[in-house]
């Protein structure tokens, strides 16, 4: 399950947090309009900020010179009625009208002149990514404060320990900088008014205080991708307010504590990717409003407590990557919101409960990777909302892939290495799935015509199976195909078939292709890399297949071109040097053919290369010298090969 959306759309609603409290100030101030000028020290503080601004690019401070009124002609500046800065707001994401949103930086550092604003309320130079350089310890007396952003910037240095004066302080964001050290505990000890308190996407260390339990206001706390260790303190169960729990990415260990079921208003929880041990508590069910649960990436072990089935409002559970176990609970049917089902990577065994079959909502089911047996529940069936069904490497024993299936109208379903046998089945001729994996499995038989037929295909897998014959001429209408992999099965015939597929722009280009270890033979087509279908491929292995012919020039045409893997072909003649013009090369392995010639200078010096194996051919002549370390192994097997990594040449 990947964070990326979930992370995607928590930035995207704290960069707008910002904008939207400085225009309701503004708009709607809780302080008179100024019936004064500025105050000549808050003017100074403010002139002192701009002195340490070392490039403003889209002129963010253009407007702040010394003959105007800071209160009523400087832009992002706010006054109350004395003539006092109330407001200081100039991050780089900011709207500049017709909902146009502006994207720019400073450089600069933080002045400690800023601390001099005795009357500030909201301090916003968030998104400006370029300031450097410490927090000034002067800021702990800005004791009004109530609002201070400085994430996404480059500040380093630790969180100043004057900061436990800032007592009225509502929300406070340091996230995505380079701030170290630990919290000091009299900041979460003092600051008993906060509400959010954003850190993550730093280097803080150390474990996070049980003094954060004085933080009785707050709503939403996140630590997120930083280094903390240590347990989560049991004082975290005194936050009734909380909402929003995001302890994800760090190295936090110990167990989960029995007083997280006092956080009645949680909505989301986010533990994975720590070192998290022991079993998850019962009192789990006192978090009757949480709707995102995930614990992925540690190191839990022990069963699911039953009382998992009493969190009404749960969208999303995602607890892959454990050392779960025992049997799936028959409370989870009771869970009807449940929209996402991530347990892949445990050690769950036994049957998938029927009562699965009541989550009316669920759209992804992911078991793979466990130790569940006996059959599917035919009441999974009724889950027509059901996308993407993941049950790989369990030992299921199928043998067929149950009828049923025919009525889900799934867009992944992946079955590797469940115990199916025969065929493939018909209704999948009739089905709309995009991604397809049936791998691992003893499938046999011949590709059926009807394969042409699935025509929302992105992926196919059907690797480690015992298909045999040529591809049937009905694959080229898989326009949407980007991902096949056919290895290790017995096809035969030619590649053609799969090279010349149809396209259907801007997709269906091949992404990757692996049929490696069958009876596919060759040539391969001089005019590869001018079909459509191969415009834009990452990744190529045709190892071990008898395709003999040379090694076509025109695959360096092929510029996306990260892996090529010809090992075992019966290929003959020169490495073409025009392989290098495919410059994002970094796996090229060519080895046990019948290659003769020189190796080519310009492919061994390929940028990027990572990987080079030539060995077992009939190369000649010095190895060019190459800035890449490449192991000997690559080029054994070659006679008439010398120089570094092999001996020195003695006659050359």
């Amino acid at each position: 399950m990947s964070k990326l959306q979930t992370s995607m759309e928590i930035q995207c609603s704290r960069k707008t947090l910002s904008l939207t409290i400085f225009l309701l100030l503004t708009l709607f101030p809780p302080w008179p309009s100024p019936s004064e000028g500025c105050q000549e020290i808050d003017r100074d503080a403010l002139l002192g900020f701009k002195n340490k601004i070392t490039n403003d690019p889209s002129k963010l401070l253009r407007s702040w010179t010394p003959s105007t009124d800071c209160c009523a002609a400087w832009e992002g500046i706010a006054c109350d009625a004395a003539g006092r800065v109330v407001n200081v707001s100039r991050p780089g994401l900011f709207s500049s009208g017709n909902d146009f949103i502006v994207d720019t930086y400073m450089s600069g550092t933080l002045s400690p002149s800023l601390a001099n604003l005795s009357f500030l309320y909201l301090l916003d130079l968030s998104n400006l990514k370029e300031l450097k350089g410490q927090i000034p310890p002067q800021f702990g007396r800005l004791s009004r404060l109530a609002y201070l952003f400085l994430d996404s910037n480059k500040l380093t240095g630790s969180i100043p320990v004057s900061f436990h004066r800032l007592t009225r302080l509502n929300k406070l964001y340091l996230s995505d900088n380079f701030l170290s050290g630990s919290v000091p505990s009299p900041v979460f000890r003092s600051l008993s008014s906060l509400s959010e308190l954003g850190l993550s996407g730093n280097q803080l260390s150390g474990s996070v205080p049980s003094s954060i339990g004085n933080l009785v206001s707050l709503t939403k706390l996140d630590l997120h991708e930083n280094n903390f260790s240590g347990s989560i303190p049991e004082s975290i169960g005194k936050l009734k307010n909380l909402n929003y729990l995001d302890l994800s990415g760090n190295q936090i260990a110990g167990s989960l504590p029995n007083s997280f079921g006092s956080l009645s208003k949680l909505v989301l929880l986010y533990l994975n990717g720590n070192q998290l041990t022991g079993s998850i508590p019962s009192s789990i069910s006192g978090l009757v409003s949480l709707q995102f649960f995930r614990l992925s990436e540690n190191k839990l072990d022990g069963t699911l407590p039953a009382s998992i089935g009493e969190l009404p409002n749960i969208q999303r559970l995602i607890f892959e990557n454990n050392q779960l176990t025992g049997k799936l609970p028959a409370t989870i049917g009771h869970l009807v919101n449940l929209t996402d089902i991530f347990f892949s990577n445990n050690k769950f065994t036994g049957k998938i409960p029927s009562s699965f079959g009541n989550l009316k909502n669920l759209q992804t089911l992911d078991l793979s990777r466990n130790q569940l047996s006996g059959q599917i529940p035919p009441q999974l069936g009724k889950l027509k909302t059901l996308q993407i069904l993941d049950l790989s490497f369990n030992p299921l024993k199928l043998v067929s892939i149950p009828d049923w299936f025919s009525e889900l109208k799934l867009f992944r379903l992946l079955l590797a290495k469940t115990g199916i046998k025969g065929k493939l089945p018909n209704w999948l001729s009739s089905s709309s799935v995009s991604t397809l994996d049936l791998s691992s499995n003893a499938l046999t038989g011949k590709l059926p015509p009807w394969i042409g037929n699935m025509t929302n295909l992105s992926l196919l897998n059907l690797s480690n199976n015992a298909f045999f014959s040529s591809l049937p001429p009905e694959f080229k209408n898989l326009n949407l195909l980007m991902d096949l992999d056919l290895h290790s099965n017995k096809f035969s015939g030619p590649l053609e078939t799969i090279f010349a597929k149809n396209v259907e722009n801007p997709l269906g280009h091949f992404n990757s292709i692996d049929v490696s270890n069958n009876s596919f033979t060759g040539p391969i087509d001089v005019s590869l890399a001018e079909k459509p279908a191969m415009a834009s491929i990452t990744s190529l292995v045709l190892s071990h297949n008898p395709l003999g012919g040379s090694i076509p020039k025109s695959l360096g045409n092929l510029s996306g071109l990260q892996v090529l893997k010809l090992s075992g072909n019966g290929l003959s003649g020169r490495i073409p040097a025009e392989l290098a013009a495919a410059k994002e090369l970094t796996t090229i392995v060519l080895s046990d053919n019948d290659l003769s010639g020189e190796i080519p200078e310009e492919i061994l010096n390929l940028k990027g290369i990572l990987e080079f194996d030539v060995s077992k051919n009939r190369l000649s002549g010095r190895i060019p010298a190459h800035k890449a370390v490449l192991p000997v192994s690559g080029f054994l097997g070659n006679p008439g090969l010398c120089g570094a990594p092999l001996p020195p040449c003695k006659h050359l």
